[in-house]
């Protein structure tokens, strides 16, 4: 995997984030202090459930290298399928101005699942583990600050949308890896 490839699946990856960010800054406006909790507790997350999927992957990934491209091309369309699913289906919730541990912990762990599921794929892929997920990391930090800032500024509108992108660059990515490993790109 090239650092390009590596920027697009931060970038899918940071989405849902990203989405809970805009709802955040809906309720506390501009702010850098909310822009600076948001980011780092989506940060750090994001950053973390790579490298703990990734150890965990590790674990039996030499069991199923014959179709390990499968697992990785399934992982990241289920969680592309979702997101888009989600950005379509949702009605839009109502934004809580909270930044407290109690508010911010279960998002950050609610939107940071499917970067453990990304780390298990990247366990697979063999790649340099703290590299992919500080890229992850401070790439989701990076757009979770301005989707603060954005939801302060535009409202909810930009919310579904990157949902349904954040999704299809990851389905996307999921069927290069997979059309790679079959012979039929060579990127």
């Amino acid at each position: 995997m090239n650092f390009w490839e590596l920027i697009i699946i931060a970038i899918g990856l940071s989405m849902d984030a990203f989405a809970v960010a805009v709802c955040k800054g809906l309720a506390t406006g501009k702010n850098l202090k909310a822009a600076l909790v948001v980011g780092l507790y989506f940060g750090v997350f994001q950053m973390l459930m790579p490298i703990i999927g990734y150890y965990a992957g590790i674990q039996f990934a030499d069991k199923i290298t014959m179709f390990d491209h499968w697992i990785v091309f399934a992982l990241l369309t289920i969680i592309g399928g979702r997101m888009i699913y989600e950005s379509v289906g949702k009605k839009e919730e109502e934004a809580s101005c909270r930044l407290g541990i109690k508010s911010m912990l279960p998002l950050a762990l609610a939107t940071s699942i499917d970067a453990l599921a990304v780390g298990i794929g990247f366990a697979f892929l063999k790649v340099n583990i703290f590299l992919s997920a500080g890229t992850i990391g401070v790439t989701t930090f990076l757009l979770s600050g301005a989707g603060v800032f954005i939801g302060g500024i535009f409202g909810s509108k930009f919310k579904s949308k990157a949902e349904f992108f954040g999704g299809l660059i990851l389905i996307l990515i999921g069927l290069k890896i997979l059309l790679e490993h079959l012979g039929v790109i060579n990127f």
